[in-house]
């Protein structure tokens, strides 16, 4: 069986789902930079919680976890299949610290991708958490003992945004103004230079930064990254098949390792 790649993916709007645009065409070509995954274990910045969980649910729901949007984005579902036996392996994987929930299924930062990376919603979909209460070097550990399902033949896929302060995004939004603010700019260069190079000890401290701190007022969005680069090893050839700023400051970079 071929070593998986893992994925990060910068989803942004949950209008995404439903949209035609630069970012969802990018989403559905990715499926052509990797083999068929047999499953897909996801780690959304939607579930963040006290604890460290795989979801457990054969036929997972499709959590709208969001609102004020337009009316048909919560009439998309999303019906993957869950793999009760995947989201064991991942919670053995992970040691004492996780267990499988029923309290949990498949959020839009999940399915608004998968939606257009897996459009027949063909392939199994476990979610895994963020324990808000781990510091970000404990996040890389996790994404590290992950690395053995690659060579499961499954397809670990992180989904935030490598920046993701929405009061600015939205305040740019009404002022019409569309140019990306210099500390997004550095923030965005930095950590794709840290991940071309698999400095996951730069990754772990960008958020300290003076940038870091205006990227991410809090960090839901940049951890699931760190699984990501945890998962990936100096072996690893690092792309960028999608890169851009959506609402001016929102990173919308995608990162393929493998």
């Amino acid at each position: 069986m071929a070593r998986m790649p893992v994925l990060f993916v910068g989803h942004g709007s949950p209008t995404n789902a439903i949209e035609d645009n630069k970012w969802t065409r990018g989403f559905s070509a990715l499926a052509s930079l990797m083999p068929s995954p047999v499953a897909i274990l996801a780690v959304s910045a939607h579930w963040y919680v006290r604890g460290t969980f795989t979801t457990g649910d054969e036929a997972p729901q499709t959590i709208h976890d969001f609102g004020g949007f337009p009316a048909p984005l919560y009439e998309v579902q999303y019906p993957a299949p869950g793999s009760l036996s995947l989201a064991r392996r991942v919670a053995a994987l992970l040691g004492e610290r996780a267990s499988v929930s029923l309290e949990w299924g498949l959020d839009h930062g999940t399915w608004s991708v998968l939606r257009h990376l897996r459009p027949a919603a063909d392939v199994p979909v476990v979610q895994l958490s963020l324990d808000v209460r781990l510091g970000p070097e404990e996040h890389v550990a996790l994404g590290r003992a992950l690395a053995p399902l690659r060579d499961e033949g499954v397809l670990v896929m992180g989904s935030g945004n490598i920046t993701h302060n929405l009061s600015d995004a939205f305040s740019r939004l009404h002022r019409g103004v569309r140019t990306t603010p210099g500390w997004a700019t550095r923030f965005d260069r930095d950590v794709a230079v840290a991940l071309g190079s698999h400095d996951v000890e730069f990754l772990a401290q960008a958020p300290e930064t003076e940038a870091g701190r205006l990227s991410h007022p809090t960090l839901d969005h940049y951890l699931p990254l760190l699984y990501v680069a945890g998962a990936a090893d100096a072996r690893d050839h690092v792309r960028f098949p999608i890169t851009g700023f959506d609402l001016g400051s929102l990173s919308m970079r995608a990162v393929l390792f493998g």
